[in-house]
């Protein structure tokens, strides 16, 4: 005997209610459900003016860059990369650190282009 196919509408109801179902593998349910997550909203922050000298050192992990924009200092490069680089220049931008120093890039007058010294290269000129 030959079997009748369902009438379409019945298949497509059957579909929707396999589709709502949570899937079970080995006895537990699987389902996924929507989750909401509150919003946060930050009224105002409140931002202090600090300068270089007023910074004080919190710890033994804290620091923070000795020299500062526009200060001139004395460069002193290592033989291996530019012996006749060492001289006066100005702090132009503090950089992160390395690692081990904080970073500075920095001018000399007489050169058309920014070097990268790291704060142990530098010293305060007097």
């Amino acid at each position: 005997m030959a079997r009748k196919a369902p009438a379409r509408k019945e298949r497509k109801a059957s579909a929707r209610s396999a589709a709502r179902k949570p899937q079970q593998t080995n006895g537990y349910s699987h389902s996924i459900a929507p989750i909401s997550i509150p919003s946060v909203t930050v009224a105002s922050v409140e931002l202090a003016s600090v300068s270089v000298g007023d910074v004080a050192v919190i710890g033994s992990g804290f620091r923070s860059h000795r020299f500062h924009v526009g200060q001139t200092v004395f460069y002193t490069s290592s033989p291996i990369t530019r012996p006749g680089a060492s001289g006066s220049y100005k702090v132009v931008r503090l950089l992160p650190s390395d690692g081990d120093d904080y970073q500075y890039r920095i001018k000399h007058a007489g050169e058309a282009f920014e070097r990268v010294a790291k704060e142990s290269q530098l010293e305060v000129e007097g």
